[in-house]
């Protein structure tokens, strides 16, 4: 199933990764989308939605 564009989905998020990947000087695309995000959002939103999707999905995003 593929992830949902709204906010909280991974869509937006996966995206972004993606785009950053293909840019020559960037090591860790997800660090730098993450960090995007939290500039955006905040950083205890940009927590919560990490959790939300981390309760709808934890197989896909791993147990701790």
């Amino acid at each position: 199933m593929a992830k949902s564009m709204k906010l909280g989905g991974g869509g937006r998020f996966a995206k972004l990764e993606s785009s950053l990947a293909n840019k020559p000087n960037i090591r860790n695309p997800a660090a730098v989308a993450a960090s995007i995000g939290r500039k955006k959002y905040g950083k205890d939103r940009f927590a919560n939605l990490g959790a939300a999707a981390k309760e709808k999905h934890p197989d896909k995003m791993g147990k701790y």
